[in-house]
């Protein structure tokens, strides 16, 4: 039996639930969950005072149900478990997890899977900005794991991105890939401009049906077809992302760049 958190009551201001994961509650009796602390803006008060909470944690699987749009931080920092969001996220989502999956049913908010480190988190509406992003003044992004996302999301996706793999379904916004370091993002459908600036390594994959605007700091290789795209994209559909049989076998155009920064990253450009 999964561990239910219904929330009973809407709140005006944000409501910060960081800390209540699986691995964290394991163990924990009922009581003992319904006292552990959230924040309401700045305020602190009691899980049980916004959430009914129900279930057996000790399968470590949590069901937050509810218009949680107004609830940030739900599954940060979690080494292992099943979280499963039946609705819309706030932000934070995934933020800093080790281990484990997030299920988000709905949209999520902004800095889905920041800074995270293993694990995946699946959105299946659309995310804000900064999915799998470096907080501001850190050097490094997500360092390892998979971020999925069915609809759009916003700017500055992967930002300093080390490791790991983003797949975003729908368009996304500018500057995907800043100074990214490592890792691979794939975008299935339109995006903005200044994509990749300041990368050093790693690959980001525009499959959509317009190009892209392409820095000046990055320079056309080839035309080619990636032997390991069709890999990719069955671990994706295995994963339930919804990828078409026109883009599996696509030819792509390699651009490597940023000049600026070595010139070892990788842009493909789906070739139409």
């Amino acid at each position: 039996m999964p561990l239910r958190l219904v929330l009973r009551k809407k709140t005006s201001v944000p409501l910060e639930v960081e800390g209540i994961t699986p691995d964290v509650v394991r163990g924990k009796s009922l009581t003992e969950i319904e006292k552990l602390e959230v924040f309401e803006g700045n305020v602190k008060s009691r899980l049980a005072d916004f959430f009914v909470v129900s279930g057996d944690a000790a399968d470590e699987v949590h069901e937050w149900e509810g218009d949680l749009s107004g609830v940030h931080w739900i599954g940060a920092k979690m080494q292992s478990g099943h979280v499963v969001v039946h609705g819309n996220a706030g932000r934070h989502v995934g933020s800093e997890m080790r281990g484990g999956e997030i299920h988000v049913l709905g949209d999520a908010s902004d800095w889905v899977g920041g800074e995270m480190h293993g694990g995946l988190i699946h959105v299946r509406g659309k995310a804000g900005h900064l999915v799998g992003a470096a907080y501001r003044g850190s050097a490094k992004g997500m360092t390892k794991g998979t971020i999925l996302v069915g609809g759009d999301a916003g700017n500055e996706i992967g930002h300093s991105m080390r490791r790991g793999m983003i797949a975003i379904g729908g368009s996304i916004g500018d500057l995907a890939g800043i100074n990214m370091l490592a890792g691979s993002i794939f975008v299935f459908g339109e995006s903005g401009i200044r994509h990749g600036a300041g990368m050093k390594r790693g690959t980001i994959a525009f499959l959509g049906k317009t190009a892209p605007p392409i820095l000046p700091t990055f320079r056309r290789a080839c035309r080619y077809r990636p032997e390991i795209m069709p890999l990719i994209y069955r671990h994706l559909r295995r994963l339930d992302f919804a990828v078409s049989d026109e883009i599996a076998g696509a030819q792509h155009e390699l651009y490597n760049g940023d000049f600026l920064a070595g010139g070892r990253g990788e842009l493909l450009i789906r070739a139409l």
